[in-house]
């Protein structure tokens, strides 16, 4: 089991902070892709961490769950230290955690039961009947329960992000990491998703953290809103407090300018020095 947590952090409503990220550092190359990032998120919280492509959303997602070491600070879950648990004691914590990835990311020589079943197969010792009744209940809950037998190429690109939907809650998870949900997907199918987002956070009382740059989606699920901007924390409030910023780079993501502080190149050499060297 994880080692005895650390000094619970609450907001001001009295809910516990299950996620906190403090001074954190991630490095590729040479180049601060997190540069000192300090957040919270609080147990029931819908929180979308929304910024610009290769700002660092992803990565510090990563890095949340123990999949990067970053090069200074770190973070913790449900008040375990990341850095100071041992591999066992991190694979316990991540039972509690379900993960969405962009592409849905299913296993494509499984049909799409054989693929939410995997989890409860691989950490409970339920009996397959057992099982197949959870896969099914998990199946109904994103309203896919006929694609019970399909094999992930017979699926559409949103039925394959509901499929993965499925399995990541197969255990029940206390927190559920989205990446990207509605990138791909055509209006309608971008609405499904956000409500199965909203259905979750309130039936199963997850919390959630939704990583995009879809802001109409951003927008309708969170009750907080964290953006990103050159590795750090440029805001963090609610929707409304976003919607009414007069940040001038959050303003111009917010309303997808072209022109702003947020620029289109971002090459380190000047043009002519590159061209003519």
């Amino acid at each position: 089991m994880a080692t005895a947590p650390e000094a619970r952090q609450w907001d001001r409503n009295g809910n516990e902070a299950v996620i906190e990220v403090r001074d954190l550092v991630k490095i590729f190359q040479g180049r601060k892709v997190l540069d000192g990032v300090n957040l919270k998120v609080y147990r029931g919280e819908t929180v979308t961490i929304m910024g610009g492509s290769g700002c660092g959303k992803t990565t510090l997602l990563r890095c949340i769950v123990g999949a990067y070491k970053p090069e200074a600070g770190g973070s913790s879950l449900f008040g375990n230290d990341i850095a100071k648990i041992t591999p066992d004691e991190l694979s316990e914590l991540r039972k509690r955690i379900g993960v969405v990835f962009q592409t849905g990311a299913l296993f494509q020589s499984m049909t799409v039961g054989e693929n939410i079943a995997l989890l409860l197969r691989e950490h409970t010792e339920l009996d397959d009947a057992i099982i197949d009744i959870i896969v099914k209940m998990k199946l109904e809950m994103v309203g896919l329960r006929d694609a019970y037998g399909l094999m992930p190429a017979q699926l559409s690109g949103g039925m394959s992000k509901r499929v993965g939907i499925a399995r990541a809650i197969s255990l029940d998870p206390d927190i559920v990491f989205y990446d990207e949900p509605t990138t791909g997907l055509d209006p309608i199918m971008a609405g499904v998703m956000n409500q199965l987002i909203m259905g979750l956070a309130d039936n199963m009382r997850v919390t959630s953290v939704v990583v995009t740059h879809d802001m109409n989606s951003a927008f309708k699920v969170s009750d907080r809103l964290i953006m990103l901007h050159e590795g750090k924390v440029v805001a963090d409030g609610t929707a409304d407090e976003i919607r009414l910023t007069r940040d001038p780079i959050v303003r111009q993501f917010v309303d997808g300018l072209p022109d702003g502080p947020i620029p289109l190149r971002r090459s380190r050499v000047p043009y002519i020095e590159d061209i003519l060297g």
